[in-house]
C-alpha cells in the first residue's frame, strides 16, 4: 500500500481483544478511500495488532478494488460482497474470509474540515467489515450502513470514534459465540423471491447448472443486487453457506480432508438428517472459486488452469465482450437473460416434464402473492410463496435427487437380482430428473465426494421420487406452451409493434382527416360559387324583368329594344339621303330634261295636282296622325333594302291589276336612263310611293277614285318617271325613308299599329312630327305643307298607323 496503515486503539487501552489464533478470526473493519491520484486503498484499520498491517501480512492486495466496486460513484450508498483468502499458518490451515463493504460520496465543499489531498469536488469512501462466515451478512449490512451513514454525517474524516467503536461491538459478539447461533437469520438480505420472480423456471436450470460445476459469470449494473443473487442461488443448497471455507481460491480443499461419513442419524434433527443424507453438496472444493464481485484484477486467477469452475460476478461490460473465454453460462441481471455457450450443457440443461411442473407450481405461487411494495414477502402474509415455503421445497427437491440416484445405483449395481427393485416404485426414478443430466452430475467432484460419505440405502430414507413425478398430461402441455410464449416476450415486442403502429396509424389518420376537410372544403366553396351565381342570376333575371316591366307596361314595343341602333342608323341614313337630296336638287335647277316632264304629264294626267299636291296630302296626313315621319313609335324597320321596300309597296295597294305593274315596269325601262340619276329617282320615287300606298291602304274600298290615283302615282314612281318625287322625298331626309318602312308596316298590320300609335300618346307624336316638318320644309325649299282640316273620325283612327309614314 502507498500510505503507512493506521491503528486506532482509542484511550480505553486494552479491549478485551483476543487474538485471532485463539478463538478464531476477529471481525476486522477497515477504511478505503479513492484517491485522485492513487486510485483504491486502505487507509485505516480497526482490530488488528499494534503494528500490522492485515493486508500486507495476508496478501490482500486486490482489497480496495473489492470494495469500492467499478460503477459505486453512479449511486449514494452501495454495497459489495466479495471473498478473501487467508493463507494458512503452523497453527492455522489457509481458508476462506468474506468481505462486506458500504460505499458512499458526499460533495468535498460540505466538509469542515478539507484535506490538502482531497482535490475533486467529491470525496468517495467505504467502510469495509472481514468476517470468517457470511451467514450473518444480512444482519451486518443493515449495522454497516447505519454506522457509514452517520460517519459520513459528521464531515469531519478524521474523527473515526464511531467506527472503533463499530469493530469492538463485533468483536464481543464473536467472543461471545452469537455469530454461530443456528436461531439467527442467516438469510436475512437474500430474496429468493425475486430470484424466482425474475427467471421463473430458469431458476432449477441454474441450480441443476451449479452442481455441475460449470463456470457461471454473473453480471449487473448494480453491485449489491449482482452479489445477492449470487448467494441466493447456493442458499438454496441446505447448509452450503455454513461450509464455504474453501471457497477463496482453487487451491483449497479443507471440506474433504475433514469429511467422514456418518453412523448415526436422528430423524427428529434436521441437521443430523441433512448430515446423513451427505448435505450439503459441496460445490466449492478444489479447483473451484467463488467471487460474488470480482474485480478485472483479478481475471488472471480466472483464466488459470487450476481453476476449473467457478460462481462470480462482475460490473464492468469488458467481461460481456469476453464472455466466450470466461464462462460456460452468462447470467445478464440487467436483461434477466441467460446464455448458455455450451451445446453439451445446453443439452443437459435441459428440464423433464416433471422438473417443469414442479418449477412451475413454485413461479406460480410466487407470483400469485407477488407485492410490488414488498417483494420479499408474500401478499396474503402466510406461508405458501415464502421464503421458506421456497427453500423447503428445494430442500425436498435435492433429498429426492439424491435418493433417486442412489435408487439407481442400486438397481444398476443388482441387475440380475428382480426381488431388488422396489414395490411401489416403478422403473428408475432419476429419469424424472433428467437422464442427461444425471449422467453428467456423475462426472463432478461434489458428485464423488457425495457418493463416497453418504450410505448406499438412502432411498429407505427418503422416497425415491420425484416431487412432480408421473406422465405427461394436458396441463403440462398447456404449461409448456404457455412458458414458452412467455419466453418469447410477445408482450414486449407486440407494444413496441403497437407503439410503432398507432403512431402511423395517427399519422395516416391526420393525413387523411386533412385530404377530407379540404375536399369537403372545396366542395362547400363550389357550392357555396353556384349558389351565389344562382341568386346573382335571379337577381338580374328579375332585375330585367322588373326595368322591362317599368319601361313597357303594355304590349312589348320591338322598336325601343336598340334606340342607340336605330339613332345610328338614322344618322347614316340621312347622312345618305342628304348627299342624293342635294344632287336631286342640283339636277333640278339645270331641269330634269325629258324625264322630267314625262312625268309632270303623267302626274297631271293622273289627276294629281304634281309635287306640291302630293307632298300636301302626305304632310297633310301626317299632321293629322300625329306620329312624325322616322319617329321611334312607328313599327317600321330601317333594315329594309329597296328593293323590299318596292315590292312592299306594290302589295300594298289592294285591287291593283297586274297589267299596271307591267305596264310600269316596261315604261319604266323604256324611260330609264342609263346614268346613275335612274338609282336616285327611284329611291325617291319609292319613298314618295310609299306614302301614297300607305295612304290609299288605310283608306280602303269606299274611296276606290283616290285608291286608283295612289295607284297610278305609284306605278309612275317605280318606273322612275317622275323626278320631283325624288326631290320632295330628299328633302325630307331619313325620316321619308324610315317612313317608308312605316307605311309598308302599317298596311300589314293596321291594329297593332293603331294600338302603338295610341300608346305612344299625342304629345309626344306632336313633337316629333312639328321638329320632321321643320326639316322637310326646309329641305323642300319653295315647297309648303298644309294641314289637312277636313275629313272624318273614323278615317283618321285608321290612318294612324300609315300617318307616321
Amino acid at each position: 500500500m502507498a500510505n503507512p496503515v493506521k491503528n486506532d486503539s482509542g484511550d480505553t487501552g486494552d479491549t478485551g481483544r483476543t487474538s485471532p489464533n485463539t478463538l478464531g478470526f476477529v471481525p476486522l473493519v477497515s477504511v478505503v478511500d479513492f484517491h485522485h491520484a492513487r486510485g483504491p486503498e486502505v487507509e485505516k484499520w480497526f482490530g488488528a495488532e499494534e503494528g500490522r498491517d492485515p493486508a500486507v501480512d495476508y496478501d490482500w492486495g486486490l482489497l480496495p478494488f473489492m470494495a469500492l466496486s467499478d460503477g459505486a460513484h453512479a449511486s449514494t450508498e452501495d454495497f459489495s460482497y466479495f471473498t478473501l483468502l487467508r493463507p494458512g499458518t503452523d497453527d492455522v490451515p489457509a481458508t476462506s474470509l468474506f468481505g462486506i463493504s458500504c460505499t458512499r460520496q458526499m460533495d468535498a465543499a460540505q466538509l469542515l474540515v478539507r484535506p490538502a489531498d482531497v482535490t475533486r469536488s467529491t470525496v468517495q469512501k467505504a467502510v469495509v467489515v472481514i468476517a470468517e462466515s457470511p451467514q450473518s451478512f444480512g444482519m451486518l449490512r443493515e449495522r454497516l450502513s447505519v454506522v457509514t451513514k452517520a460517519w459520513f454525517a459528521q464531515r469531519e474524516f478524521g474523527d473515526t470514534e464511531i467506527l472503533r467503536r463499530f469493530q469492538e461491538s463485533l468483536a464481543e459478539e464473536k467472543e461471545r459465540g452469537q455469530f454461530h447461533e443456528e436461531d439467527r437469520d442467516q438469510y436475512l438480505g437474500m430474496s429468493l423471491r425475486e430470484l424466482v420472480h425474475e427467471f421463473r423456471w430458469q431458476t432449477l436450470v441454474l441450480l441443476k447448472c451449479c452442481l455441475l460445476q460449470h463456470k457461471m459469470l454473473f453480471f449487473g449494473s448494480r453491485c449489491e443486487r449482482l452479489c445477492m443473487m449470487q448467494f441466493s442461488l447456493i442458499s438454496l443448497i441446505p447448509g452450503l453457506l455454513r461450509n464455504l471455507q474453501d471457497c477463496a481460491g482453487p487451491d483449497l480443499n479443507n471440506y474433504e480432508k475433514k469429511l467422514s461419513k456418518p453412523t448415526s442419524l436422528r430423524t427428529s434433527d434436521r441437521n443430523s438428517l441433512l448430515s446423513y443424507l451427505g448435505l450439503p453438496l459441496q460445490i466449492f472444493g478444489k479447483g473451484s472459486l467463488f467471487g460474488p464481485y470480482t474485480p478485472l484484477q483479478q481475471l488472471d486467477v480466472l483464466a488459470d488452469f487450476g481453476t476449473k469452475s467457478y460462481i462470480v460476478g462482475s460490473t464492468n461490460s469488458l467481461l460481456l465482450q469476453q464472455k466466450d473465454r470466461y464462462s460456460d453460462v452468462l447470467i445478464n441481471l440487467d436483461d434477466d437473460t441467460i446464455n448458455i455457450t455450451s451445446p453439451s450443457l445446453r443439452s443437459a440443461l435441459a428440464l423433464s416434464h416433471a422438473d417443469r411442473r414442479w418449477i412451475d407450481f413454485i413461479t406460480q405461487e410466487v407470483n400469485d402473492t407477488w407485492d410490488e411494495k414488498n417483494p420479499q414477502r408474500p401478499k396474503t402474509m402466510g406461508f405458501r410463496g415464502s421464503e421458506e415455503f421456497i427453500r423447503l421445497q428445494f430442500e425436498e427437491y435435492l433429498q429426492a435427487l439424491i435418493a433417486s440416484v442412489k435408487y439407481q445405483n442400486y438397481l444398476t449395481s443388482n441387475a440380475n437380482n428382480p426381488k431388488a427393485m422396489l414395490d411401489h416404485i416403478e422403473g428408475d426414478p432419476s429419469l424424472d430428473f433428467g437422464a442427461e443430466w444425471v449422467e453428467a452430475w456423475k462426472k463432478t467432484d461434489n458428485y464423488r465426494l457425495w457418493n463416497a460419505n453418504t450410505d448406499s440405502h438412502l432411498f429407505d430414507i427418503v422416497d425415491p421420487r420425484h416431487p412432480c413425478a408421473g406422465g405427461l398430461s394436458i396441463d403440462d402441455v398447456q404449461r409448456r406452451i404457455q412458458q414458452q410464449v412467455q419466453d418469447l416476450h410477445l408482450d414486449e415486442t407486440f407494444a413496441v409493434g403497437r407503439e410503432v403502429l398507432g403512431r402511423n396509424l395517427a399519422a395516416g389518420r391526420d393525413k387523411a382527416s386533412t385530404v377530407f376537410s379540404r375536399l369537403y372544403a372545396d366542395m362547400e366553396a363550389l357550392r357555396e360559387a353556384q349558389r351565389k351565381r344562382a341568386e346573382e342570376a335571379r337577381a338580374t333575371k328579375a332585375a330585367a324583368d322588373k326595368n322591362g316591366a317599368a319601361s313597357a307596361p303594355g304590349s312589348p314595343d320591338p322598336s325601343k329594344t336598340q334606340p342607340a341602333s336605330s339613332d345610328s342608323v338614322s344618322t347614316r341614313a340621312s347622312a345618305y339621303i342628304g348627299s342624293w337630296t342635294s344632287w336631286a336638287g342640283q339636277k333640278r335647277r339645270q331641269g330634269w330634261g325629258r324625264s322630267g316632264s314625262h312625268s309632270s304629264e303623267r302626274s297631271i294626267s293622273n289627276g294629281g295636282s304634281g309635287w306640291g299636291l302630293s307632298l300636301r296630302r302626305g304632310r297633310n296626313r301626317d299632321s293629322s296622325s300625329g306620329t312624325p315621319l322616322g319617329s321611334p313609335l312607328s313599327p317600321s324597320s330601317p333594315t329594309l333594302s329597296t328593293r323590299e321596300k318596292f315590292q312592299m309597296i306594290s302589295l300594298s295597294a289592294p285591287g291593283r291589276p297586274s297589267e299596271s305593274s307591267d305596264e310600269g315596269d316596261n315604261k319604266s325601262k323604256a324611260n330609264r336612263p342609263t346614268t346613275g340619276d335612274s338609282f336616285g329617282e327611284s329611291v325617291l320615287d319609292a319613298a314618295d310611293s310609299g306614302s301614297e300606298g300607305g295612304r290609299s291602304s288605310s283608306l280602303g274600298s269606299p274611296k276606290a277614285a283616290s285608291a286608283s290615283a295612289s295607284e297610278k302615282r305609284a306605278s309612275r314612281k317605280i318606273d322612275g318617271e317622275t323626278s320631283a318625287g325624288a326631290s320632295a322625298d330628299a328633302s325630307a331626309g331619313a325620316d321619308a325613308s324610315v317612313g317608308a318602312d312605316a307605311s309598308v308596316g302599317a298596311d300589314a298590320g293596321t291594329s297593332t299599329g293603331t294600338a302603338a300609335s295610341a300608346d305612344a300618346g299625342p304629345n309626344a307624336g306632336t313633337d316629333t312630327a312639328t321638329a320632321t316638318a321643320g326639316s322637310t320644309d326646309t329641305a323642300a325649299g319653295d315647297l309648303t305643307v298644309e294641314p289637312k282640316k277636313e275629313g272624318s273620325k273614323a278615317e283618321e283612327e285608321t290612318t294612324t298607323p300609315t300617318a307616321g309614314i
